[in-house]
């Protein structure tokens, strides 16, 4: 998955790249109109745009209505301006969502990743003869629900969401102390995908050996 964010602001820069890089993204940025405008004429197959209203050349919204919305790429207006008119700009002219500054970094990526499985053509995701419906957070395996406790449901959830791409454990030792608010050991992350691999079968998560876990389409 690919995110574009155009801000100016070097501690947002850093502190986004770091959290959506952790999540797997493809994180790339601009920090004015003109270098957005010709990140966006040569990149392919960005998902989302995190876009900053007051840019140092340019205005976010008169960006998005000059290119952004003529490529359809789904758009959050970042920004610390929280007038009620700005907002229903934002949304009237075809923005996604609208988060004002100060932001909770975990809201925002929360919100990255609801706007691009909305998005998505199709939510379930076919894997041999297992299929996960990311809308409804629902594993079949040869048309049978499969029972998973909340964790590893969210551990499942999370490698699909990065289909194609290696988890890495860290990754995944750091997702479960968020989830759970329980120290997480090396060794547990090894039982936790066993328990995965019993309920699913054997060959749809694969070991990245000293790196983590990836699912492949």
């Amino acid at each position: 998955m690919k995110l574009l964010l155009i801000e100016d602001n070097a501690s947002i820069i850093h502190g986004l790249a770091y959290s959506f890089q952790s999540n797997n993204y493809d994180f790339i940025h601009a920090t004015n109109v003109k270098d957005a405008k010709e990140l966006l004429g040569k990149e392919k197959d960005i998902d989302v745009i995190v876009l900053d209203v007051t840019l140092p050349d340019g205005n976010g919204f008169q960006l998005y209505k000059e290119v952004i919305k003529e490529l359809n790429i789904p758009t959050i207006f970042l920004t610390a301006k929280d007038d009620e008119d700005d907002i229903v700009n934002g949304f009237e002219i075809g923005a996604d969502d609208y988060v004002t500054k100060p932001f909770s970094t975990k809201e925002l990526i929360a919100r990255v990743n609801r706007i691009i499985m909305r998005n998505s053509k199709d939510s379930t995701i076919k894997i041999k003869d297992v299929e996960y419906d990311a809308e409804k957070m629902i594993v079949y395996k040869e048309g049978k629900v499969v029972e998973l406790t909340p964790l590893e449901l969210k551990l499942v959830n999370l490698l699909f969401l990065n289909i194609g791409k290696v988890v890495s454990r860290n990754t995944l030792i750091d997702k479960i102390w968020e989830w759970t608010g329980n120290d997480v050991y090396d060794h547990s992350i090894t039982v936790y995908l066993n328990r995965i691999r019993d309920k699913i079968g054997k060959d749809v998560i694969i070991t990245v050996k000293g790196v983590g876990y990836r699912i492949d389409e």
